[in-house]
């Protein structure tokens, strides 16, 4: 009796835990924590000391354009994730206004209090209006470099909010953000190679083929590991830089088994977990 009531349990709880990071993951909040941690890390490793403010800034700002973006690529979406369609065509408006307005919430906070640079608070709107509107993601590679260099901002951002954003620290995690999130983002792609396809949208899985996309970035992870040790080595940043070795790691790991029928939680949450992931090892090396 007791093995049947067990054998009943594990399975409700497995469809339990999938649906609550399916929602996670297709209502943005996933991926606005995971650009919180690339803040929480670079801050960390940059030296300063974290602030409620510039982190709430990030989240809020990253709800808002992939809330929008969400609105704007569902007829993508609906040949590529059919699931987080449907759940972008139900909750998506009310989500994109929750985002919107904590986003000028934010802002109008960062202008009350003076926060230097509160004029980069706007770069968001237009990240969102060249990648969803405009179209520029058309352009072979753009979308991958596209969101490669809006998350490689986030720690320019936290260089303006304190004061230091030619700081080598802060120059090389932009550098290696910039870098990895253009990987990630090549990566992600192959989940949406039809759909890309279909829209004409020129993305590394569509031209090249899944495989040459898994190989470089391989590549382009090994290479970048090369540069860390590098700047490292001769003392351009401290040795706690060391520890985005764990994020290279990370992304070693996933890129074998990013492939054309694996899920959007695959995606959405075992690749946007690379941040995640970086923050709770900056973290434990901190409070350690």
């Amino acid at each position: 009796m007791r093995g049947t009531r067990m054998e009943r349990t594990r399975p409700n709880g497995a469809k339990t835990l999938r649906t609550a990071i399916a929602f996670l993951v297709h209502s943005n909040l996933f991926i606005s924590t995971a650009s919180t941690g690339v803040a929480l890390s670079t801050t960390l490793l940059a030296g300063f000391a974290p602030e409620p403010l510039p982190l709430g800034i990030v989240f809020v700002a990253t709800l808002f354009v992939y809330s929008l973006n969400r609105l704007t690529d569902i007829e993508e979406d609906s040949r590529n994730v059919p699931e987080r369609a449907a759940f972008t065509e139900r909750y998506g408006r009310p989500l994109l206004a929750v985002g919107a307005a904590l986003y000028l919430a934010a802002i109008l906070a960062a202008i009350e209090a003076g926060v230097r640079g509160a004029p980069f608070l706007l770069s968001p709107v237009a990240v969102a209006f060249l990648y969803s509107l405009v179209g520029v993601k058309r352009i072979l590679l753009m979308k991958n470099l596209l969101v490669g260099l809006s998350w490689g901002a986030i720690p320019l951002g936290v260089g303006v909010y304190y004061g230091a954003v030619s700081a080598p620290e802060i120059v090389v995690s932009f550098g290696f953000f910039t870098v990895m999130l253009t990987v990630a983002a090549a990566v992600f792609d192959i989940k949406d190679i039809r759909g890309d396809r279909a829209e004409g949208i020129r993305t590394a899985p569509v031209v090249f083929g899944p495989r040459a996309t898994r190989i470089g970035a391989l590549a382009v992870t090994v290479a970048v590991g090369g540069g860390l040790l590098g700047v490292v080595g001769v003392g351009i940043v401290p040795r706690r830089f060391l520890l985005l070795f764990g994020f290279l790691a990370y992304v070693a790991a996933y890129v074998p088994f990013a492939t054309t029928d694996r899920g959007p939680l695959f995606y959405g949450f075992v690749i946007d977990g690379e941040h995640v992931f970086l923050t709770a090892l900056v973290v434990a090396f901190e409070l350690l």
